[in-house]
């Protein structure tokens, strides 16, 4: 039997593909199946690696199947103890760690929903989540704890080495029992503390089909040393870094603690990494450190997510890591839907694009009508599902052989003296200025235009803002863009709002510039 791991070019992506195929990656059928066996307890023959951690502080921790096998089992055993049972929520907010992955599974085994929260919220973030999914114990580590109670926690339990080893007297393997349609695990998705995200439920068997964005998003085949620095507590550092590489027996790799690039590329060349996924915003930082270019390493496949990546920096990854990196599209709420599909080495690259719809799925570009836009038109990426179409909320364009391209949320588009304006198009150009380090591009209130565009802008260490500085970039972005589209308006920061998944928040961007305004009049 021939799986689908076997197969790495794009023509034999669409030929070979079959849902029912992904089912033969496991041992589970629907009416039987957890994603912690599926992920740990399967592949503990022998010592093999099951995660490389690059700690902030320069340590680095590597823990083994076996480890978290043995470990999760007694934290299934010890949530029974404690009447946890099927459906009951166990949050954790722990820093990627052997704790971490032990909660995480251990709840699953146990067949509670596991809910993992990203650990820079406060008290009031913390509340929200709190307040909406009811958790019956919170695991989290000492630090956290207070801010935990404070939040209208219940049950805070620290979960430390020390508290896996008063475990010790536990069974070290838990007979499990879900269902494929058991609920595993309830993903917030990223936003502000100021409203409760959308919480996002998976079923044990999601991991199935999770696995069609492992083979033809990330291209994930057994052998690979895989990486992702984005945190697990959000969509793509949980799915796409930690639960689709480890189905597959495949070793992974992440960061905990305060990102620092130059750590994250110091540990690349020291695993020997051969595959790795990170957000856009994680290659920026490793380009502007000016370090990459004094390690070595072992790509051969590079993946991207979260927002379109600037032109600039996708030809310097080429450059210093040796090979393309290639874009991954979808939702939390949706999954993968677009790929470049890393590995085929018969699937053009073109720059820019988001590559072509995943197999089994159907993406189209629509109007406002809901018929299809005419190749190169701009309209709103639309995703087939049970026979229906769903937006994604976001804009594009597909070229006549079937490459998508990105246009932006359909709220972050700049109507200007009628002309239609692409922030991220703008925020390319600006980018590529070689003054620049990051920038979030909006459209603001204009009394003749309607609005204008206005660029927040962070210059790299040793240039200052200026009024010079101002009409060099707008000079930059004039020679590169229809000239009606470059910032008319340019605001020099320190720091700009982000997402817990690394994109600029264009939204806080928009609503600080409101009451900015409103305060002037």
């Amino acid at each position: 039997m021939t799986r689908l791991t076997e197969f790495t070019s794009y023509e034999d992506a669409q030929k070979h593909y079959a849902k029912d195929k992904l089912w033969e990656l496991f041992d589970g059928s629907r009416e039987r199946f957890n994603i912690a066996h599926e992920c740990i307890d399967r592949h503990v023959e022998g010592d093999a690696v099951a995660l490389r951690i690059a700690h902030a502080d320069g340590r680095d921790e590597v823990i083994s199947f076996a480890e978290i096998a043995r470990r999760s089992s007694q934290i299934a055993h010890f949530l029974t103890e404690q009447g946890i049972g099927k459906g009951d929520r166990v949050a954790v907010m722990i820093e990627p760690s052997l704790p971490f992955y032990c909660a995480l599974f251990g709840a699953m085994k146990a067949g509670a929903v596991a809910v993992p929260m990203f650990t820079l919220f406060g008290p009031d973030g913390i509340r929200l989540r709190v307040g909406d999914c009811n958790p019956r114990v919170f695991f989290t580590n000492a630090e956290k704890a207070p801010e935990a109670r404070e939040g209208g926690a219940e049950n805070v339990i620290a979960c430390d080495r020390k508290f896996l080893e008063s475990l010790d007297h536990l069974p070290a393997t838990y007979d499990w029992d879900t269902a494929g349609d058991d609920l595993a695990v309830l993903q917030y998705t990223s936003g502000t503390t100021r409203a409760l995200p959308a919480a996002v439920r998976h079923s044990h068997r999601s991991i199935v089909t999770l696995m069609v964005a492992a083979l033809y998003a990330t291209g994930i085949r057994p052998g690979d040393r895989f990486f992702c620095p984005s945190s697990p507590a959000w969509g793509h550092g949980l799915w796409h870094g930690t639960l689709a590489p480890l189905a597959m027996g495949v070793s992974t790799g992440t960061f905990s603690g305060k990102f620092d690039a130059v750590r994250l590329l110091k540990a690349l060349q020291d695993f020997k990494i051969t595959n790795l996924t990170a957000a856009a915003t994680h290659y920026r930082m490793m380009r502007n450190s000016g370090e990459a270019e004094t390690f070595t390493y072992c790509f051969d496949k590079l993946s991207f997510t979260g927002e379109p990546i600037d032109s600039e920096t996708a030809a310097y990854v080429e450059r210093i890591f040796g090979t393309k990196v290639r874009s991954m599209y979808g939702t939390t709420e949706i999954g993968v839907i677009i790929a470049n599909y890393p590995g085929a080495d018969d699937l053009e690259v073109r720059d820019g694009a988001m590559g072509k719809a995943v197999p089994g799925v159907e993406v189209e570009v629509q109007r406002e009508d809901g018929s299809r836009c005419d190749p190169g038109e701009t309209g709103e990426l639309m995703v087939k599902k049970g026979g229906k179409w769903f937006p994604t909320k976001d804009l594009g364009r597909v070229d006549a052989d079937g490459y998508f391209y990105h246009g932006g949320r359909a709220d972050d588009v700049i109507i200007s003296a009628g002309w239609t304006i692409g922030a991220v198009e703008v925020e390319d150009a600006i980018l590529s200025h070689p003054a620049v380090a990051e920038c979030g591009v909006i459209g603001s209130p204009d009394a003749l235009r309607g609005q204008v565009v206005k660029a927040f802008i962070i210059l790299k260490d040793g240039q200052e803002g200026s009024d010079a500085m101002t009409r060099a970039i707008q000079q930059h972005v004039q020679a590169r863009l229809a000239r009606h589209e470059y910032p008319r308006q340019i605001a020099f920061v320190t720091e700009l709002p982000k997402t817990p998944a690394g994109k600029v928040n264009r939204k806080i961007l928009r609503d600080r510039n409101a009451e900015t305004l409103a305060a002037a009049d």
